[in-house]
């Protein structure tokens, strides 16, 4: 699979200056954590599971989490662990498929070894689990579980534990929570692919919910914490881990309180300012602003919940011809001792040791999600990706 790869070749030619790279579900853990890219979260219980899942592919669609959580209702879970497992082996009948990155979300950590045995040969579709509310005294059983089902089966799972309970939320208890969580994941590091973020339960602690003109940044209690599990949790010094973006969580915007945040001068040409009155129209304006704040802020990839914040998720992904510039001279001058030079595009300075984290984590989203050509901005990448 590869992000792009539902474009048509020649398209991505005129779109890349280097392609987004082919990658497998054996890929390497540090691979696999930037692609996932935007993580398509989809009840258990669709009747049409399999097929759902090949037709977003078809989209662009990499990673997708199939949920027995929040998701459906408590009644349901037994039903929906049935069509689960019929749904992965129609699909594993499936020959010659390309699939994206499928995870289980589950409840309890007596699921996982359970899913994995009633999947039989299926798992070897199975890339891994998702753990809801993750904190060191939940999240260890899942972690042995996880374990357990990696030997039971032979298969490699990774885990993608959700940071959303009170505990971490609370300001009294964060830093300890925190803390927990580290101990955990560190002791299961070659297991943890990422670390979710659970906006939502964050804002319901206080009865909170964000308008779609707003992003999760605006909410001051969650952008605290957001700070605080990247500070602690992000870091890139080899301690750190992926944290990946809130959901967002709105399709349409029926009335806009606020002036449309999308600004009008990358639309002017051709049939442009239709996509942005599209993207106003959908409130994906708040939506890209949030992804750009994702990434301003250490975070990489984002859950999603409709198939259309997909797109923009990828598109607002790909490595820049500038930053691309900037990231070789600096990793190049860095192994010439470091120091200080002027951007290629003579509009900033680049100092070496400093920049050279970024300039490592931006290489490796280049290598995943491909470089754009000089003259490509995410509009273009965003109306090549449209499907017709």
């Amino acid at each position: 699979m590869r992000h792009f790869g539902h474009i048509a070749p020649e398209v991505r030619q005129r779109l890349f200056h280097l392609e987004p790279c082919e990658f497998t579900a054996d890929s390497s853990a540090r691979l696999l954590a930037v692609a996932l890219g935007a993580t398509l979260y989809s009840p258990a219980t669709r009747p049409r599971l399999a097929d759902d899942i090949v037709k977003q592919t078809g989209r662009g669609v990499v990673s997708m989490v199939l949920c027995l959580e929040d998701s459906i209702g408590d009644e349901e879970v037994a039903d929906a662990e049935e069509n689960l497992v019929r749904q992965f082996k129609d699909l594993a009948g499936r020959d010659g498929m390309d699939l994206p990155l499928l995870f289980i979300r589950v409840r309890t950590p007596e699921q996982i070894p359970d899913l994995v045995e009633r999947l039989g040969a299926a798992a070897r579709l199975l890339s891994g689990f998702v753990m809801p509310k993750f904190t060191e005294e939940r999240g260890i059983p899942f972690l042995e579980a996880l374990a357990s089902a990696e030997t039971s089966s032979g298969r490699r799972l990774f885990a993608m534990p959700v940071l959303e309970s009170p505990e971490l939320l609370y300001r009294e208890s964060r830093v300890e929570t925190l803390e927990g969580i580290s101990r955990a994941v560190d002791k299961y590091r070659e297991r943890v692919l990422a670390l979710r973020l659970g906006v939502t339960d964050f804002c319901s602690s206080y009865g909170l919910r964000r308008a779609p003109d707003m992003t999760a940044y605006d909410v001051q209690v969650v952008a605290s914490v957001i700070a605080d599990v990247v500070n602690m949790m992000g870091r890139a010094d080899g301690t750190g881990f992926t944290v990946t973006g809130p959901v967002w969580e709105y399709f349409r915007v029926q009335e806009r309180m606020f002036k449309p945040q999308l600004r009008r001068s990358p639309f002017l040409e051709g049939k442009a300012e239709e996509l942005r009155e599209a993207l106003i129209e959908h409130a994906m304006d708040g939506l890209l602003r949030e992804i750009t704040l994702d990434q301003a802020n250490g975070l990489q990839g984002k859950t999603c919940i409709h198939p259309s914040h997909v797109l923009p998720v990828h598109a607002l992904s790909v490595v820049s011809h500038e930053e691309y510039s900037d990231a070789q001279d600096i990793l190049r001058s860095e192994r010439g001792g470091g120091g200080v030079l002027r951007s290629a595009y003579t509009n900033k300075m680049n100092e070496v040791k400093p920049h050279r984290a970024w300039a490592e984590r931006t290489l490796l989203r280049a290598e995943v999600f491909g470089v754009a050509n000089e003259d490509i901005g995410f509009v273009e990448l965003l109306a090549a990706g449209i499907p017709d």
